[in-house]
């Protein structure tokens, strides 16, 4: 069997790749082998399974449930709650590990499962590769009394929403806002969360079926958000996704402010209320160079990593460090949350409008994006990208001309046969310029 965990969890189309069987079997290898790791407390071991509203969800659950409790594990079933809820609930319902099922911004027909370990946190690498060589091992199976037991916990829910409110260091009275739910896992709390802190509330898409998550809505679809903004006359808008861990905005005037500019307002606001730790933030390399140069101006230290919200929780959790995101909009606020969480993000960024009395155009304001341009090649030997003579050198020769200017990232996908080249210049045209003259060599120099 080849390897199953991609950077986050488990993840493919429900009921062909990810099937009960391998769900049934993944909940029992897990607990064996946190079990064996010392994860567990010394009484029986509990966990909480959550998912987001996609149909398959549904049997999933079940599957990842009936895994659990076939192994002697205790199970709380929080239902529909978002990834960094079940994370947050972990921790709060000192749970031995936590199961989330959902496969956040994919199309509704995908869904994945993802674990944590007690308190919350993501497993690293080595741990989930464990787990993948105890698939379908034989193992004594307990049996009576040692079976485990299954209930669901109601108040998880406005546990986790309390938790978001008692958070946001100042009331929100007079705001209104416009939230894009994704028709996903937040349907409730986002929406909770604004109102009960005196926000006024327009939600669009928090209607879920099972079949409508992020379906032309959420973080990856913002033209109803942008359009729901104007027409109402909000002051801000924020789009979540399907499971909510990550935030996009929407100014007054319906212009986007992307994760970038969202980390940016949150350190500088964490930065002035003491709580950024050693004055950095951490970024990956994907952010644009426009975010760098004003950390760099606000005396805010950047740490970047590879591509993936784990790898800034990994540098997060080293460093000691409060803020860390992506440019797709995972933020991440250690001090209140052990993983990305769009809900949380939105209501600070919020609330830092309320407390400078500034716009979120303003606020947004802080940094100047350069123009970025994305080119992937496809069809092509990746794993020669970084070695290839040719190639290094016209990429080495393109930094050199935009040094100081802007920049050039080739990168190779983690999941698909190509190659991202990635061109940061003063111009449009500069950066498209570069990105598709360096395209060519990708596809000349690794074609397959």
């Amino acid at each position: 069997m080849g390897r199953i965990f991609g950077t986050d969890g488990v993840r493919g189309l429900a009921n062909r790749d990810l099937t009960a069987e391998l769900a049934v079997d993944l909940s029992v290898a897990a607990a064996h082998v946190l079990g064996e790791r010392g994860e567990f407390a010394d009484a029986r071991p509990t966990a909480v399974v959550a998912r987001d509203p996609r149909a398959s969800g549904e049997f999933l659950e079940a599957a990842v449930v009936a895994g659990l409790a076939s192994a002697g594990v205790d199970v709380h079933r929080l239902g529909v709650v978002p990834t960094p809820g079940c994370a947050f609930l972990t921790s709060f319902l000192e749970a031995d590990m936590g199961v989330m099922i959902s496969a956040s911004h994919n199309p509704m027909p995908d869904n994945g499962i993802k674990f944590l370990a007690r308190g919350g946190h993501k497993l690293d690498d080595a741990i989930e590769l464990l787990i993948e060589q105890r698939l379908e091992e034989p193992w004594d199976r307990p049996t009576g009394r040692d079976v485990g037991r299954v209930g669901d916990s109601h108040a998880g829910l406005a546990t986790y929403v309390r938790h978001l409110v008692d958070s946001v260091p100042a009331r929100l009275d007079g705001l209104r806002v416009v939230l894009d739910c994704a028709n996903g896992a937040a349907h409730e709390s986002g929406p909770g969360a604004f109102e009960a802190l005196g926000a006024e509330v327009v939600a669009i898409h928090d209607q879920p079926d099972g079949l409508n998550i992020n379906e032309a809505c959420g973080s990856t679809h913002l033209d109803d958000l942008q359009a729901a903004v104007v027409a109402h006359g909000a002051q801000a808008g924020f789009a979540f996704d399907g499971d909510a861990d990550r935030c996009l905005a929407v100014d007054a005037d319906g212009t986007v402010v992307d994760g970038d500019q969202l980390l940016a307002i949150l350190a500088t606001a964490a930065r002035d209320a003491g709580g950024l730790r050693d004055d950095t933030v951490v970024a990956t390399v994907m952010s644009n160079l426009g975010f760098v140069q004003a950390m760099e101006r606000e005396q805010i230290r950047v740490v970047q990593t590879a591509v993936g919200d784990r790898y800034v929780l990994e540098a997060m959790r080293a460093g000691g460090y409060s803020v860390g995101g992506e440019q797709s909009g995972h933020v991440i606020m250690s001090e209140y949350a052990t993983t990305g969480d769009g809900v949380l993000a939105a209501l600070h960024v919020a609330a830092r409008m309320v407390q400078t009395g500034r716009t979120l155009a303003e606020l947004g304001a802080l940094m100047t994006r350069l123009p970025q341009v994305l080119v992937n090649v496809p069809d092509v030997d990746k794993t020669r990208a970084a070695t290839d003579p040719v190639l290094q050198g016209e990429v080495t020769a393109a930094s050199a001309r935009l040094e100081g200017r802007g920049r050039v990232l080739l990168r190779q996908s983690g999941t698909e046969p190509l190659v991202r080249v990635m061109v940061e210049a003063p111009t449009q045209d500069e950066a498209a310029a570069v990105a598709d003259h360096l395209a060519g060599v990708v596809r000349s120099r690794l074609a397959l």
